[in-house]
């Protein structure tokens, strides 16, 4: 059609008869109050590649050209209704057509055939777009894929998305110095506010273009640093010469005040909004849910229902960025379900992530929508547009195709954040053009951050619980290191072992060259080899390693897959010597995947480097060799104990290290002291001999026969405590002495001193050894026994013969016995004993010698006296 014919040609539409309208070079399109088609001329056809038949009765809207369900097309139809006029020119591009194309739209109020009230709609094409536009380099790779070769993915990776020089077409964009407020570029489309022209827009200030007001307010919040980071300025706001009314955003990024402009309904009625109260009652319904299942299934639901998507879902990234659609809710009709699907790494590659995790939404009203390029102004810089946090930047081509591929048009993405870090996305999809109000858009993206948050406290009170009986069972794991100084011990033996840690199904320590296991574990010499392994792989500034595909990471661990795929190590000490291990057990799983997710991604041409891919039907994979992954906290919680088993095995080599010096200076000492106590008692029996010696002297030079018996007596009590000491200083042991060796020597002594005639049988047990003072004690006793024996129980011939035996009695107890031959103790003698008689030094000195050792006498004649002392 020729450009020159244009709307405004003078042309009464209400008085052409039908066969008229299809003659003329225009599209013209007779819509009811309703928005349904009720004329539809041969030029309309033409232009959109539709039959009359395939469009009459429909909704021109809705479903003949949904592209144009937007504020700046629909909303202009509603209202001029509400008017009850309307009469108005404007441009428009039209993206789904057999080829994209920018028109001249009419659209007025009129009647067909002067009878049925009509809204006219006459499209006069001006430019086609068709050629070079990304969408149609796309295209034109996927014709040539039977000779695409695979390629590396990360291209894709390396596709700067944050750049991309164009805006969707809903939205006017200026962009500004963020120091002096001066216009360095602008969207193609700025007509739509203000000429470009006439002043020049390159260079002006930001105040000659938009409101007062919203300038003024720009510069406190730019001036008070509050407009970087992704947050923003919002207003609606009046332009006085269309009188439209426009939801402005501001937000500086990269040097640059960037200014989205995007025409609002001019009634809330025209296009479902949410309001503040459906999205508290939300909020509600969430804040209810018990489980992370249900917080999702909720949360899918209640956004569908805000921002009428056919099918949303709440897609979850594992710890490989691979992706898992958790919750959908989706329209009846809606065939193809996602749930329950995985999608691999590469379809949300690095770069998209990133752009997610600081840009929180994106809104695609028209996957087929032309892009609105953007207008350098001379002297603006060099450097391209950022859009990395503008709601309206044009997606990636490869993005574009990955949505036509799914059979998505219209579509919906919004960060999911816990915790500061990418969880997931709540993703929205729609088959045709689909248009949500920025009211409805903030309320989804305020519900989606309420999933987040509840996300985080279900999930963190899950890991509460979980982690708080791992500290338990920590704590009481390292209450048993304190009080043990065998570390191995401590940890695998008792009713709390490593084996009630981690959920592992076996464990051990490698100490050295010990290997100690409980559970189910490779053998010892299987985990003295992985042992081994893990010194050499684990760089030096690292304490540990985990995985849960260990036996893919070390082949040799394949034969016991299925009790250790999955190991968890922690290194106690800096030599390494000291290892704690958990293992983990194969489990076998059947993974559903949108799609092999083993493709090669295949190279495109021209602007598009890689290509999306095709197929999402369901691909079922056997894993085997996958254990269950070990948590960041268990991770933490390994290293912990091992640093406080690092304070036990460093306690012992400690005390192994004192202790060793202590046992040798002891030693020492106890060689000293052994050396000093015998030499004592050396001296003191050669002093007691002297003292002896002496008394024997001086029993010769007295004449009374009782003084000299005395002398003798007391002579024999020194020399019995004498070969005690004498006993000490030959035996083993300072502490002890051999009872039968002293009683030996003590009566060969005693009957030396007695002279001619006297003798003593003894009978000695070899090895008695009995402490010092007990044999003190006795030698004492046997000398008064064997001298008094010798005294009165002397036979006729003048001599006597007595029987001294030393045995052991009992456990610790040892018996001595003193029999004489002599005619034995008088029949009265325990009476006399009563009376006080037999009460002489010799006695006292045997009652006190037992009564100190807690010994008892037994006294009989056997004929002659016989004495037994039990001690």
């Amino acid at each position: 059609m020729p450009p020159s014919q244009t709307p405004d040609s003078g042309i009464d539409l209400d008085a052409l008869a039908l066969d008229e309208l299809d003659r003329l070079d225009q599209g013209v399109i007779g819509l009811d109050p309703a928005g349904s088609v009720v004329v539809f001329s041969e030029g309309a056809s033409s232009i959109s590649g539709l039959s009359r038949e395939a469009v009459l009765g429909r909704d021109y809207f809705r479903d003949v050209m949904p592209g144009t369900n937007v504020p700046g097309f629909r909303g202009r139809f509603l209202a001029g209704a509400r008017r009850g006029g309307l009469d108005e020119s404007f441009d428009y591009v039209f993206g789904r057509l057999p080829q994209p194309l920018r028109a001249r739209v009419r659209m007025r109020h009129g009647q067909v055939a002067g009878t049925q009230p009509v809204t006219w709609l006459t499209i006069d094409p001006l430019e086609s777009l068709g050629a070079g536009l990304s969408r149609e380099a796309v295209m034109a790779a996927i014709g040539r894929r039977v000779r695409a070769e695979p390629v590396d993915a990360s291209l894709c990776e390396r596709e700067p998305i944050h750049i991309p020089g164009s805006i969707q077409p809903n939205a006017v964009m200026l962009a500004a110095d963020a120091a002096t407020l001066h216009v360095q570029a602008y969207s193609a489309n700025v007509s739509e506010i203000v000429d470009p022209v006439e002043p020049p827009l390159a260079g002006r200030p930001l105040a000659d273009v938009l409101p007062a007001d919203f300038v003024a307010a720009i510069r406190v919040r730019l001036g008070g640093g509050t407009l970087e980071d992704g947050r923003s300025l919002r207003r609606r706001i009046t332009f006085l010469g269309s009188g439209a009314t426009y939801h402005a955003v501001a937000h500086a990024h990269a040097g640059r005040l960037i200014v989205e402009l995007e025409l609002e309904p001019d009634s809330d009625d025209d296009f479902a909004t949410a309001s503040q109260v459906d999205t508290e009652l939300a909020v509600g319904r969430l804040r209810e849910a018990g489980s992370l299942a249900d917080a999702a299934r909720i949360a899918a639901l209640e956004i569908r229902a805000l921002t009428g998507f056919e099918a949303v879902l709440v897609y979850r990234f594992d710890t490989d960025w691979n992706g898992e659609a958790v919750a959908e809710d989706k329209a009846p009709d809606w065939s193809r379900s996602l749930l329950g699907l995985r999608f691999p790494a590469s379809d949300i590659p690095a770069q998209a992530r990133a752009l997610y995790t600081k840009a929180k939404s994106r809104f695609v009203i028209d996957r087929d929508s032309v892009p609105v390029g953007l207008v350098a102004a001379p002297g603006g810089g060099n450097a391209p547009i950022d859009l990395t946090f503008a709601q309206h930047r044009t997606l990636s081509p490869i993005h574009l195709e990955y949505q036509r591929n799914l059979g998505v048009n219209g579509s919906m993405s919004i960060s999911i954040m816990v915790e500061g870090r990418l969880w997931g996305l709540m993703i929205g999809h729609h088959r045709r053009p689909h248009y949500v109000t920025p009211e409805t858009r903030s309320a989804a993206t305020v519900l989606t951050d309420a999933f987040a948050m509840r996300v985080q406290e279900i999930e963190s009170r899950r890991l509460w619980d979980e982690r708080q009986a791992h500290l338990d069972v920590e704590g009481r794991l390292v209450r048993g290191l304190t009080r043990s100084d065998d570390f191995v011990a401590a940890l695998t033996t008792g009713a709390t072992t490593l084996l009630d840690l981690f959920s592992a199904t076996g464990a051990g320590i490698v100490s050295g060259g010990r290997v100690t296991l409980i559970g189910r574990t490779p053998p010892a010499k299987a985990v003295t080899a992985i042992a081994a392994w893990l010194r050499d792989r684990v760089p030096a500034s690292e304490g540990g390693y985990s995985s849960n595909t260990f036996s893919a990471e070390y082949p040799k661990a394949a034969l016991h897959r299925e009790i250790a795929s999955g190991l968890l190590a922690a290194f106690v000490d800096e030599s390494r010597e000291n290892l704690l291990l958990w293992f983990r057990p194969e489990v076998p799983s059947t993974v559903t995947w949108g799609g092999d997710p083993r493709k090669p991604v295949l190279a495109g041409s021209g602007p598009v480097a890689v290509l999306p891919r095709r197929s999402f039907e369901r691909w079922i994979e056997e894993r085997t060799g996958f254990a269950s992954p070990w948590a960041d906290w268990q991770i933490q919680l390994a290293g912990s104990l091992a640093e406080a088993v690092e304070g036990v095995v460093l306690r012992q080599r400690r005390k192994i290290d004192e202790l060793t010096s202590l046992l040798a200076e002891k030693e020492r000492l106890l060689e000293q002291k052994d050396l000093l106590t015998r030499e004592i008692d050396h001296r003191v029996k050669n002093s007691l001999q002297i003292v002896s010696a002496f008394l024997q002297m001086q029993r010769r030079q007295i004449a009374d026969g009782d003084a000299r018996q005395a002398f003798a007596d007391t002579s024999a009590r020194v020399m019995s405590v004498a070969r005690v000491h004498d006993s000490l200083y030959q035996a083993e042991r300072v502490d002890e002495v051999d009872l039968g060796q002293t009683i030996e020597s003590l009566c060969n002594d005693l009957a030396g001193l007695a002279g001619d005639g006297h003798a003593v049988d003894l009978t000695a047990e070899p090895g008695l050894m009995v402490p010092y003072r007990k044999a003190v004690a006795l030698s004492l006793i046997a000398t008064e026994l064997v001298t008094n024996a010798f005294k009165y129980a002397a036979n006729p011939a003048g001599g006597g013969r007595v029987e001294v035996s030393v045995s052991a009695s009992g456990p610790g107890e040892v018996q001595l016995r003193v029999c004489d031959d002599g005619g034995g103790l008088p029949d009265d003698w325990a009476d006399a004993k009563a009376r006080g008689k037999g009460s002489g030094l010799g006695m006292k000195l045997i009652r006190a010698m037992l009564d100190q050792i807690n010994a008892k006498l037994d006294v009989a004649n056997n004929p002659g006296a016989c004495f037994t002392i039990t001690a």
